[in-house]
């Protein structure tokens, strides 16, 4: 070992000569065997270097890959999908505040720490729903760090809860009538919407943001969503064009729906009250804007092929299609009752055929042969 002392100093230093050029460095150390073993492992990593062994990186704690690397990621890639932006945000403020997960190094999550963040949003009330969102975040970021080599081993993965509800509910004839009548007594704005969610299966942001150049032709057309597949044409039904070419005569905006709002037009807040409001004098049991969704593809599903539905919904997957279709105990009924109709008028054509045959066969073997 090359370790010295310079004149009047308390630490040591190390000098040696590598690939010809000449490196000398203080250790900053009082300790002569401490020293030593520094210059040890100054040369160990020159050596590994050089055949191309990279020393490892010490991983970053779950705030700092937030703060450096998940957020900026998030900001650019969603900038244009304000619904996937602010799921995004709420998913990482929360991981942020929590310290025992945000504290760890990103290789170090381990199950106690993902359960004991599940422990604290039971109780702060959220629901199994609210709290899989959440971890939905969690679970994409230890992905993008092993893609980004921002750790060098497979993290654990990160389950969802079971329980989570789905939404189920699908309108009745009866129940959409009241509504309707309620919601036009409220205000033409929540009737038009509805009916638009109803007849149209459009996500409810779809029909926020719609443009009155994207609608034409005797359809919809919307330019946006959040998957290529959203981009869909939809057929209009007659209220809906009816109610559409009569907004159309006062329009003063772009959109369809303008409203006072930073976007210029209406938002979920918008109609919230109004909403609220239908649902008392309607008597109807209480249900979200997107449950209109819902019902829109179970019902065309009795009508349609499973593609054009798919399409139709803007999705790509059938599984997710299958989701929104929510068959009904009364339609389900009828349809059974159809098919053993069916079914007997069939059986029945069948029985009297052989009967039929034989008669002939029987007046044949009347006639004389010659």
């Amino acid at each position: 070992m090359s370790a010295y002392k310079q004149k009047g100093s308390k630490n040591w230093w190390y000098k040696f000569t590598w690939r010809g050029r000449q490196i000398r460095e203080s250790t900053k150390q009082p300790n002569k065997r401490v020293a030593e073993q520094i210059e040890a492992a100054h040369k160990a990593g020159l050596a590994k270097a050089e055949v191309g062994i990279r020393e490892r990186r010490p991983a970053p704690t779950v705030r700092e890959f937030i703060d450096n690397d998940f957020t900026p990621f998030v900001e650019s890639r969603f900038a244009s999908k304000a619904k996937t932006l602010e799921y995004y945000r709420i998913g990482l403020k929360n991981l942020r505040e929590f310290e025992l997960l945000a504290n760890s190094l990103l290789d170090a999550i381990t199950g106690d720490k993902i359960a004991a963040f599940i422990t604290k949003c039971r109780q702060a009330g959220l629901a199994v729903a609210s709290i899989n969102r959440q971890l939905e975040v969690l679970r994409r970021m230890p992905k993008l760090a092993v893609e980004w080599s921002k750790v060098e081993k497979l993290l654990p993965k990160v389950e969802m809860l079971s329980g989570e509800n789905h939404r189920e509910r699908v309108l009745s004839a009866g129940a959409e009538d009241r509504y309707l009548a309620a919601a036009s007594a409220q205000s033409y704005l929540l009737r038009d919407v509805a009916t638009i969610l109803l007849d149209c299966a459009l996500r409810p942001e779809e029909c926020f943001r719609m443009r009155w150049e994207d609608v034409r032709d005797g359809a919809l057309h919307i330019l946006f969503g959040k998957t290529e597949n959203a981009r869909r044409t939809i057929p209009m039904t007659h209220r809906v064009a009816a109610q559409l070419d009569m907004r159309q005569t006062d329009a003063t905006s772009e959109w369809v729906f303008p409203a006072p709002t930073a976007t210029g037009h209406i938002e979920k807040s918008t109609l919230k009250k109004q909403h609220k409001k239908a649902l008392a004098a309607a008597n109807v049991e209480p249900f979200t804007l997107y449950t209109f969704r819902h019902t829109c593809p179970t019902r065309w599903a009795a009508f349609m092929d499973p593609y054009t539905l798919a399409y139709l919904a803007g999705q790509s997957d059938f599984s997710t299609t299958r989701r929104y279709v929510h068959p009904q105990a009364d339609t389900i009924k009828a349809d059974i009752e159809k098919a053993r109709g069916r079914h007997r008028i069939g059986h029945g054509m069948k029985a009297k055929r052989p009967r039929a045959r034989s008669r002939r066969l029987s007046q044949h073997s009347m006639i004389p042969t010659r």
